[in-house]
């Protein structure tokens, strides 16, 4: 029986890492085995629709991978006979282990050797099974470049002799810390795209949430896990919200509640009770906190300020962070008013880090609008609303700067 495509895409991705980690355990190859996964996967792409979902679709896969890399095997035979003695053993066909390997394949695609970027595309190539094509749509490249960024990335894990093997001890909640990072980077893409005329790319957060899932199933009791998990889903949860039906940006203090997702907070808020239940407190289960104190008010006027600082208080000391810092001055302005957030605020100012951020200077903008300084706010508009390459941004602070013109 045939099945729609939407349901084989989301088979197929949920499927993909499971599949390579088989190969990859096996061949101990992740560039060919990466290749060849993603040829069996366009193949079940196109017959899966027509023909029905086969019986076994992870064997179907691993069995229609394992036959493409050794085709790759064949052609490079003569080079590579000292490895492969025979045919026969090639065409072996490999196991299908009970084992789920998605945890073990983030963390070779997260190595310590990549850059952020490389990682972060790397994941979406090896472990979300996007094609390179949509992967550079979503990040608004060439897909030649994105093509060798993929290609580069592969090379170095290949040079730095990575083994398909979880770290123990130390080395674990490093190469963990960079897998959560890199899931983090991908909702913030999707979420707040840095570029273009799109304000969010929804599938692209929904992505990272789908691979947090993954690698919370895996790790039910890492609190920081569900803290991530948790502030992806509090954060996404407010998506409709956000935009006008004309793709304006509506602030938080503005947004209409009604079409937050009330299923996305109720998970959400469940995750973050269990997040910070676990011994230990990290930066993304403070964040997940701060985004529950947002999601509990009815209004923008119930919002618990007060605990809201509080939590960035204790985030600054754990993680500090330019951007942690110009969350608690919006923070401290709303209790104390804009003239405590803007002394917060000139200590970021001679951070080289900040200097012409737009963030920082569309906040300031802000609180200077507050304090009746409508002057300066309107220059602050102006110059945020020229240092974002975000398309959505720039007509929102626009209109703020035109709004405040003197």
């Amino acid at each position: 029986m045939s099945e729609s495509r939407p349901a084989v895409e989301g088979l197929l991705r949920d499927l993909t890492p499971q599949v390579l980690g088989a190969l990859v355990r096996r061949y101990g190859r992740f560039e060919g085995c990466e290749d060849a996964v993603q040829e069996a996967v366009l193949a079940a792409a196109v017959q899966w629709p027509a023909e029905g979902v086969p019986d076994n679709p992870r064997g179907w896969l691993t069995a229609v991978a394992n036959r493409r890399l050794i085709d790759q095997i064949r052609s490079d035979h003569a080079r590579r006979e000292r490895e492969w003695t025979s045919a026969d053993h090639a065409l072996a066909p490999p196991d299908v282990p009970d084992t789920d390997d998605t945890l073990l394949l983030l963390f070779l695609c997260c190595h310590p050797t990549l850059t952020a970027a490389s990682a972060t595309a790397l994941t979406l190539r090896a472990v979300g099974g996007l094609t390179t094509a949509e992967i550079a749509r979503a990040f608004l490249v060439p897909e030649a470049t994105m093509a060798a960024r993929i290609s580069r990335a592969k090379q170095r894990i290949k040079a730095a002799g990575s083994s398909f093997t979880l770290p123990e001890g130390a080395e674990r909640e490093e190469r963990l810390s960079i897998v959560l990072h890199v899931l983090y980077l991908i909702f913030n893409e999707g979420y707040t795209a840095s570029s273009g005329a799109e304000l969010h790319r929804a599938d692209l957060a929904a992505e990272a949430i789908r691979l947090t899932r993954m690698v919370r199933a895996q790790l039910p009791d890492d609190g920081e896990v569900a803290g991530l998990l948790a502030l992806m889903l509090l954060t996404h949860s407010r998506r409709r919200a956000r935009t006008t039906p004309a793709g304006d940006l509506v602030p938080l203090d503005e947004q209409d509640r009604t079409l937050w997702d009330a299923e996305l907070i109720g998970e959400g808020l469940e995750l973050v009770k269990a997040s910070l239940a676990a011994p230990a407190l990290g930066p993304y289960q403070l964040q997940a906190a701060i985004a529950a104190t947002h999601a509990a008010a009815a209004t923008d006027s119930e919002t618990d300020w007060k605990q809201v600082h509080a939590l960035y208080l204790i985030l600054e000391r754990i993680a500090p962070n330019p951007m942690v810092t110009l969350n608690r001055a919006i923070a401290l302005a709303e209790i104390e008013g804009p003239e405590a957030g803007l002394e917060l605020l000139a200590v970021l100012e001679a951070d080289e880090r900040m200097a012409g951020h737009h963030r920082l200077l569309s906040v300031r903008a802000h609180l200077r609008e507050l304090t009746g300084d409508r002057a300066a706010a309107h220059d602050d508009y102006r110059r945020a609303a020229k240092a974002t390459a975000s398309i959505a941004e720039q007509r929102y602070l626009e209109r703020r700067a035109r709004r405040v013109q003197v």
